[in-house]
C-alpha cells in the first residue's frame, strides 16, 4: 500500500497539468503546438529513467531507485508553480515530472508485483501486483487531472494551487517508503553495468508480436481523450473551458479504473484475448471520436471518452501481464521499463495531430487512428495462441 500511495501520488504529478493546457491557451496565450509539445517534454523525462531505472533497480533493489521519485516529483511541481508564463520553465518542470513517472512506473510496478506474491502476500491471486500498480497511477491520473482542474477554475491562485496540493501528497507519500522491505536482493556478480541495460526477453517473440503493437496505444487513446478532444470543444463551454477539459480527463481516466478492474476477465494466460479484446475497443472508441467531432457534440465527446478510457485501462493491465509472465526472474523492471516506453510514444499523437491538422480534418485524422487501431489488432490475432512463454 505504501508503495501504491507513491505511485498514486507520482501519478497524480504527471498528470495535473493536462487539464491546465486550456487555461495556459488563454490566459498565457501559448501556441497549440506549444502545449502538446510541453505535454509530451515528460516523456524526455520518462523514457530514459525508465531505461536506466529499470535494469539497475533489477540489479540493485528497488528501494534505491524509487525511493527519490516523489521528491523529483516535487521538484517538478514547484517549476511548474513558479514558471507558469514561461514555457522554458514549463518545460524543465515537465521534464523532472517525467523522470518521478519513469522511475516509480518501471521499479515501482515490478516492486508491487513482487510484494503481491510469497513471502509478502500469502493471499494474493495471480497477476494481482499488475492490477494494483496500474490501478494506483491509474487513479493518480484521473484524480490529478480533476482536482487540478477544479482548483484553476474555481480556486485561488490558479496557476499555483494545484501544483501545492500535489507536492503536499508528494512529500507524504515520501514518508511512507522508509519501512517498505526490499523485494530484490542486490546481485554484484562482477559484470560491468552495461549488461544490466540488455532486456533478453524483451526479443521474445510473444513481446514483438503481442505487446510492440498494442503498447503505443495505451497512451495514445488517453491522449486523445483528454488532450485532443477537450481542445476541440472549447467552444461548447464558454467561461468553463478548465472545468469542461478536467471532466473529459476524469470520465477517461474513471472508466481506465473501471476497465482495469474487470480487466482479469478478459486475460487467458493461453492466448492474447486481453490485448486483443482492448485493441477491439480502441478501434471503437476511435470511430465514436471522429463522430464526435464530426457532430461538434461534447455529448459525443463524453461518449467517445468514456470508450478511449476504457481502452486504455484494458491495455494498460493487459500489457502488464503480458510483460510479468514473459519477464525472466532477472529483467522484470527492464522488460516493464522498454513496455512502458513503448506505451508512451502514444503521448507524442497530438503534437502530430496538430501538425497534421493544417491538411487533414480531426474527423478523418481519427478515422485513420481506428484503421491503424485495426491494423494492430490483425497483427496480435496472427499470434493469438502462439509464442507463449
Amino acid at each position: 500500500m505504501a508503495v501504491c500511495a507513491a505511485l498514486f501520488a507520482v501519478g497524480w504529478g504527471g498528470n495535473e497539468f493536462t487539464p491546465l493546457l486550456v487555461m495556459y491557451r488563454q490566459e498565457d496565450e501559448m501556441t497549440p503546438l506549444v502545449l502538446d509539445v510541453l505535454l509530451g517534454a515528460y516523456v524526455l523525462g520518462i523514457v530514459p529513467a525508465l531505461i536506466l531505472g529499470g535494469p539497475l533497480s533489477d540489479r540493485f533493489g528497488r528501494r534505491p531507485f524509487f525511493l527519490p521519485a516523489p521528491l523529483v516529483a516535487v521538484a517538478g511541481s514547484v517549476l511548474l508553480a513558479l514558471g507558469a508564463s514561461s514555457p522554458t520553465v514549463l518545460f524543465a518542470g515537465r521534464v523532472l515530472s517525467g523522470v518521478a513517472l519513469g522511475l516509480v512506473m518501471a521499479v515501482g510496478t515490478a516492486w508491487v508485483k513482487e510484494l503481491s506474491q510469497a513471502p509478502f502476500d500469502t493471499g494474493a491471486r495471480e497477476g494481482s501486483g499488475a492490477g494494483r500498480a496500474a490501478l494506483a497511477l491509474t487513479a493518480g491520473f484521473a484524480l490529478g487531472a480533476g482536482v487540478a482542474a477544479a482548483l484553476a477554475q474555481f480556486g485561488p491562485s490558479p496557476q499555483q494551487s494545484p501544483y501545492f496540493v500535489h507536492i503536499v501528497l508528494a512529500i507524504a507519500s515520501f514518508s511512507l517508503l522508509w519501512r517498505v522491505p526490499e523485494s530484490r536482493r542486490t546481485s554484484d556478480d562482477g559484470r560491468p553495468l552495461l549488461e544490466d541495460l540488455k532486456i533478453p526477453s524483451a526479443v521474445h517473440r510473444r513481446f514483438l508480436f503481442v505487446v510492440v503493437p498494442m503498447a503505443p496505444w495505451v497512451f495514445g487513446t488517453a491522449a486523445s481523450a483528454y488532450a485532443i478532444l477537450p481542445g476541440l470543444m472549447m467552444s461548447k463551454a464558454p467561461g468553463l473551458e478548465i472545468a469542461m477539459s478536467g471532466l473529459l480527463c476524469v470520465i477517461a481516466l474513471g472508466c481506465g479504473v473501471g476497465a482495469q478492474r474487470i480487466a482479469g476477465r478478459f486475460d487467458d494466460p493461453g492466448s492474447a484475448r486481453g490485448v486483443g479484446s482492448a485493441l477491439a475497443v480502441t478501434v471503437v472508441g476511435m470511430v465514436l471520436a471522429a463522430v464526435a467531432v464530426g457532430l461538434d457534440s461534447l455529448a459525443w465527446v463524453a461518449v467517445a471518452a468514456t470508450a478511449l478510457g476504457a481502452a486504455y485501462g484494458l491495455l494498460l493491465v493487459g500489457g502488464l501481464r503480458e510483460i510479468q509472465r514473459i519477464a525472466g526472474p532477472d529483467d522484470l523492471a527492464g522488460l516493464t521499463a522498454v513496455y512502458y516506453s513503448l506505451t508512451y510514444i502514444g503521448f507524442f499523437i497530438p503534437a502530430v495531430l496538430a501538425l497534421v491538422g493544417a491538411w487533414l480534418p480531426y474527423t478523418v485524422m481519427f478515422v485513420i487512428g481506428a484503421v491503424l487501431a485495426l491494423i494492430s489488432f490483425s497483427i496480435v490475432a496472427l499470434s493469438w495462441r502462439r509464442h507463449l512463454p
